[in-house]
């Protein structure tokens, strides 16, 4: 069997690469004439191929060998690039990682929704292209991640103990991170201090495979309001030690203004499923966008990048064109954040989602912006979103829907063509559902407006908003 595998690797020689593609692939053309998807190039390279996977219509492989360097190259900033999955375009300069981007958003949607499209507005990027992130999370680890070199040393490797990234495909293999471009001060600081801390104080690292230990994880959030949220998981309870860990934070980092816990014992490490207990100051933090402020708890859903969300709602808001008698709904309302910015040039606005924390929350922001004519329900969309919510709640002269990557089922839009309001803005994070949605409205709506915005500099991933007016 590993002969027949190792038949199907080929080593191809001087191929150019001449394309990024999706999911942060670069692209070269083989000899046979089929596409060969590689990871560690950039548009303009020319190298040599080893192949691990064939396919029908394509092979994937690596860069062995780097006969030219492009000169869409720039220095990657981070010492970890290559290894840690998070920013696989910090090779590329940055007006070059717009210009794929944008390519993306277009194939997708020609090619995938055959659309018929305007004139697209340029990509707007980014006034941060490093330290944008206001939520990073990070997990501890007994047995760090080691390199080929110090697998190979036979030297001592000292502390295995880390605090950082899972490395891409690998769940219980954990990083260690001194210095991360992703979030700002002091967001390093922080980090740093507590592994510190934990190692000269034999406060145990989580094992994933044997599931023991007592550290677990660590999210850190931090708002353009200055506020910083600081949240540690243990696996177990351990007062004396629980407190020692908490109150050198508290000592150390004044300035965190809500410092909180989870004791979380499960199998997996997720927290929306446990009890967050406030251990030093407020349980939550706060975000503010043109003079609405956002309560924004250990468990709420918030962009991750502030100054673009201001952009991308902005964005959205006005390709609504409201001018204040309209009623609107906001599908995948999350927190309510889109449906409170643009309810003070709607007559009215009617937002949903499915998880009920989501719409305590944004009952609860709302409440506390003074706005009065906005109403949050709870359900799953393509239930809820039926004839008799739209009897109940109103025609919608306006639909603005900003779906999961899955985009939307298409019971909603079924629904959306039986409504057929005046207008549809579609926010997406996926240009590819976003154009299979689009080629189902199509008969009925013409997009007439498209603008990606880039969210996340160092990556592949794209927003892109769109307007559809009915024909």
């Amino acid at each position: 069997m590993s002969r027949r595998r190792n038949s199907k690797r080929k080593l191809f020689e001087q191929l150019e690469v001449i394309d990024a593609g999706a999911k942060g692939k670069t692209v070269a053309k083989a000899p046979d004439g089929k596409v060969v998807f590689l990871s560690n190039t950039v548009p303009g390279d020319v190298v040599d191929v080893q192949t691990f996977k064939k396919r029908k219509a394509y092979y994937e492989g690596k860069a062995t060998n780097f006969h030219k360097l492009s000169e869409k190259r720039v220095t990657p900033k981070c010492d970890y690039f290559g290894t840690c999955g998070g920013c696989k375009w910090q090779d590329m300069g940055y007006e070059h990682q717009l210009y794929y981007k944008q390519k993306e958003v277009v194939n997708n949607l020609t090619r995938i929704g055959h659309i018929d499209l305007p004139e697209i507005t340029p990509i707007l990027g980014s006034d941060k292209q490093y330290f944008y992130r206001n939520k990073m999370e990070f997990s501890f680890s007994d047995s760090r991640w080691l390199t080929k070199e110090e697998i190979q040393s036979n030297e001592d490797l000292g502390d295995r103990n880390a605090l950082g990234f899972h490395i891409p495909g690998m769940w219980d293999k954990i990083l260690d991170i001194n210095k991360c471009h992703l979030q700002a001060d002091p967001s390093n600081a922080i980090r740093n201090a507590v592994k510190q801390f934990a190692v000269e104080n034999a406060l145990e690292f989580f094992n994933t495979r044997q599931q023991n230990g007592f550290l677990r994880t660590m999210m850190i959030r931090t708002s353009s309001t200055g506020d910083i949220m600081v949240l540690i998981q243990f696996f177990k309870e351990d007062i004396e030690k629980r407190t020692l860990l908490l109150d050198f934070i508290a000592e150390e980092f004044p300035e965190i203004t809500s410092l909180q816990y989870v004791i979380n014992g499960k199998g997996n490490d997720t927290i929306y499923d446990q009890k967050v207990i406030c251990y030093k100051g407020d349980d939550h933090i706060f975000e503010e966008m043109e003079g609405l402020r956002f309560k924004i708890n250990a468990k709420s859903f918030y962009q991750t990048n502030s100054e673009q969300a201001y952009e991308l709602y902005k964005i959205t808001r006005d390709f609504a064109g409201l001018s204040g008698n309209e009623l609107v709904y906001d599908l995948y309302t999350g927190t309510g954040t889109i449906a409170q910015f643009v309810s003070k040039k709607a007559k009215k606005v009617v937002g949903v989602e499915s998880v009920p924390d989501a719409i305590a929350a944004a009952k609860e922001n709302a409440q506390l912006n003074n706005i009065t004519n906005v109403d949050f329900y709870v359900g799953d969309m393509k239930q809820v979103f039926n004839d008799a919510f739209i009897e109940a709640h109103g025609h919608p002269d306006v639909v603005i829907t900003d779906p999961p990557r899955d985009g939307m089922h298409k019971d909603v839009v079924a629904q959306l063509l039986n409504i057929a309001a005046e207008k549809i803005v579609y926010v997406s994070c996926n240009s590819a559902t976003q154009a299979r949605d689009l080629a189902l409205l199509n008969d009925m709506y013409k997009v007439t407006k498209v603008q990606p915005v880039d969210m996340f500099p160092q990556t592949f991933h794209v927003e892109n908003v769109v307007l559809l007016e009915k024909r």
